[in-house]
């Protein structure tokens, strides 16, 4: 059964409108407009509200760029699930936090503290670390690895305005295929584990990540890691043209049958309207 995680509008995150292509959103007082290719429909607000906005992102190709009707600020802060994320327009479109996420956060919260054993959380693809530091503030010790090292001290940023720079989080800046072969060497376990694969990317020293060649592998990986009695397993995807069944059917490979597996798609619900957007995929398995 296909479930929907729904992100509603919070106080410093709303998703005001989408359409034809796009997204009109506001992080804290900022307005922004940034592609969307899920959006096929058509916009429900007036073309003068989308005109209002501080920043748009205009794609080409691969590439874009970001044109600012405002002199905005080089950061600013939000907060979301009670963590505050450091805010700013990057080159690939993104703002530094996916709120679509919220869902995925707040479950993995619960389960952690509901385990009333020390957790071990490795989080493959950690971007800026929200995930991380939602896990370490629910008293895990976290393992966060990516291959940007912007987004890692991005991470360590988040960390320290959130107040939570002494919480046990090892910050990696690695190639994740080349990380978690050498944690099997190294005999480490984790009794859980995070991903958030690409589609495509680069290593720390121009490794090559593709998704159809070295998916597999990293599960490999994933599963020698695995503790003994472990948690659960999130992984989410946000690439065009996968399946969250195909996604359940890789998991599925690493843990066979056992544990309770959860398909689903993440969305956020439009700011005034029932309109959900579509944000990604997840597979959420818990150990029963």
């Amino acid at each position: 059964m296909l479930n929907l995680q729904i992100t509603s509008s919070q106080a410093d995150y709303k998703l005001l409108d989408s359409g034809e292509g796009e997204k009109l959103e506001r992080f804290g007082p900022y307005l922004f407009v940034r592609p969307e290719p899920q959006a096929v429909w058509q916009k429900r607000l007036k073309e003068q509200e989308w005109q209002k906005v501080d920043a748009v992102f205009k794609r080409s190709g691969r590439d874009g760029q970001w044109f600012f009707n405002t002199e905005l600020p080089s950061s600013w802060q939000i907060v979301i699930c009670g963590l505050k994320l450091i805010i700013k327009p990057t080159s690939f479109k993104h703002l530094g936090v996916f709120p679509e996420q919220m869902s995925n956060w707040l479950w993995l919260e619960n389960l952690i503290k509901k385990s009333n054993r020390p957790v071990s959380v490795l989080n493959l693809f950690g971007y800026t670390g929200a995930a991380s530091l939602i896990a370490a503030r629910a008293g895990a010790e976290v393992c966060h690895v990516d291959a940007s090292k912007k987004a890692v001290e991005w991470g360590k940023e988040n960390a320290l305005v959130s107040g939570l720079q002494g919480k046990k989080i090892r910050w990696i800046v690695d190639d994740v295929l080349k990380f978690t072969t050498r944690e099997i060497r190294r005999g480490r376990k984790y009794d859980a584990i995070i991903m958030d694969p690409p589609v495509y990317g680069h290593g720390p020293s121009g490794e090559s990540w593709r998704l159809e060649k070295d998916f597999q592998l990293l599960l490999k990986n994933c599963q020698a890691l695995l503790a003994e009695r472990p948690l659960f397993i999130l992984l989410n995807g946000y690439v065009m043209g996968y399946s969250a069944i195909s996604y359940q059917n890789a998991l599925r490979s690493i843990v066979g049958e056992k544990g309770n597996m959860e398909i689903g798609e993440l969305t956020i619900k439009e700011e005034g309207s029932e309109r959900l957007l579509p944000a990604g995929i997840y597979v959420r398995w818990q150990n029963s």
